[in-house]
Order: structure tokens, then sequence, then C-alpha cells
């Protein structure tokens, strides 16, 4: 059973008043949760969602971001369940990634009940069809914006996570600029800064490109030979121009931090990570 509009609006204001306080080098205090992307812990998700989420919960996360397609074979009443655990940890759940399906009108329905019933917020985009031409991201735009308008309806948002494939030169264009251009401005942009950087492209120059949609990142950092293995804070990204850029520009409302691999158990690396990120935010303040 899908949750009111009445009872939604009560889910998100709640969430809008569960953040990290975080007094900002960039001119004024901002209050941005640092949430974790639960692909990191997959293989432990799998076996224990209840019990992952406890641990999460222990490191001092206060935000989980689930990914496809696992939370997307959930019954509403595993859902349900999640959400009480949620609850009961004092855990939030900002954002889902979700499949092209959700964007469909034969697995929108899902998407938005499942979002719902986990109190999120934002239904993003995290996979799609790597398009051999310009024409097919356009489409797909056309696809994201139809979408969007059914998902706004329902209480929610509609977001986009950008990959490798967002980054590569198409008939002299890139499609991440083609989705942006050709989608409603409230249709908004999750950065995965890692992937950014990979690219060779400049993620602070993008978030100044962008303002007002770039509402929440994926704090993943790279490094040439290690790549994504490398905790955060030891790649190329610029955290500090970042998160100013992000701050005063981009209109950030939330972080997320992934650790796609590393050479050490998942579970330590994001404590590390989330150290690291706390650490480089009090040098800012």
């Amino acid at each position: 059973m899908q949750l009111s509009r009445r009872d939604f609006s009560k889910v998100a204001a709640s969430l809008a008043s569960t953040v990290f306080p975080v007094t900002s080098a960039f001119g004024k205090t901002k209050n941005i949760p640092v949430g974790l992307q639960v692909f990191t812990l997959r293989n432990e998700l799998e076996k224990d969602v209840p019990g992952v989420l406890a641990q999460v919960s222990k490191l001092g996360y206060k935000n989980v971001e689930f990914y496809v397609p696992f939370y997307y074979t959930w019954t509403t009443a595993f859902a349900k369940d999640v959400r009480k655990s949620m609850g009961d940890l004092g855990l939030q759940c900002t954002s889902t990634h979700n499949l092209m399906d959700a964007y469909q009108p034969e697995g929108m329905g899902k998407a938005i009940e499942l979002n719902q019933i986990l109190g999120s917020r934002y239904l993003v985009n995290a996979r799609r069809p790597a398009f051999p031409n310009i024409e097919g991201w356009k489409g797909l735009a056309e696809t994201l914006n139809k979408a969007n308008e059914k998902i706004r309806a329902a209480g929610l948002s509609a977001g986009y996570h950008t990959t490798a494939n967002e980054w590569k030169m198409i008939d002299g264009q890139r499609p991440a600029d083609i989705l942006f251009k050709n989608t409603d401005k409230s249709f908004m942009h999750q950065l995965d800064v890692g992937t950014c950087v990979a690219a060779g492209a400049d993620p602070v120059a993008w978030i100044k490109q962008n303002p007002g949609r770039i509402r929440s990142l994926h704090l993943k950092d790279w490094a040439p030979g290690k790549e994504y293995s490398v905790l955060f804070g030891e790649g190329n990204a610029p955290w500090k121009e970042i998160f100013a850029a992000a701050e005063s520009k981009g209109g950030a409302e939330f972080y997320v931090i992934e650790q796609e691999m590393s050479d050490e158990p998942p579970l330590e690396a994001v404590k590390k990570d989330l150290a690291r990120y706390n650490e480089l935010r009090r040098k800012l303040s």
C-alpha cells in the first residue's frame, strides 16, 4: 500500500531535519547528510540486511542508499521490515539506485511504491544502455523526462547517476552534456566524482556548469594504478574545490560515500572513508 501524500510529506520533512551540521569554509553553515551506498557491502547485504544496517549505523553513518537490482527484488512487506530496522537504528534512506525498468510504465509503480515505503526522496537512474550515437542519448533524455513527470506527481524526485559512459565523447559531444541540456531542470544529477575524474573530466567545472542540479555527489576517489581501490582523499579528486562548488553553486543536498573496491575488508574501508571525510570537513571549517 502506497503512502499518502500527507504521510510522505511528513517523511520528507523528517529527512530534511536529520542531517550532519557542517560549518562550511565557503561562507555559511551547511546541513548536509553523509550516507553510504551499500553496494560496497553487497555480499554481506545479500545474507543479512538488518545486520548490515546495524553495522553501518554503528560506524556513524546516518543515511543509506540502496542499489539495484538488489532492493528492487524486495516485496513490499520486506521493504517495510527494512524501514522499521532503519528507524530503530536511526538511519534514513534518502535515495535509491534504479534500473531503466523504474522509468518505464511496467516497472515504475513498484519503484515508486518501494521508495515511498523506504522514505526515499530520490529515485535515481543508475544503469542504462551505452548508446553508440547522440540520437540514442537524446532519446534517453526524452524517456527520462516523461518518467520524471509521473515520479514528481507521486511526491518523489528523479535523478541520474553518471557512469564512465556519459563522459566518453561521441560525435564530438559528451553524453553528459546532451542529457542535461535535454532534461527538465527538476531532474537532478548525482555526480559520481570517481568516474568523472577517471575519465579526465573536470568535476568542479561540471558542477559550475549545472547550477542547482548537482544535488547529490558520490564521494568516490580514483588514482592511476589503484583506480577505485583508493580510500576517500587518497586519489586525484580535488575535494576542497569540489565541496566549495557543490555547496555554493551545485545545490548539494546530500553526499554518498561509495567504496567500489578496496584492498581491505569493505566494512573497514567505509569506516576509514567516513573518518577521512569528517577530518577533511573539520579542516575546512
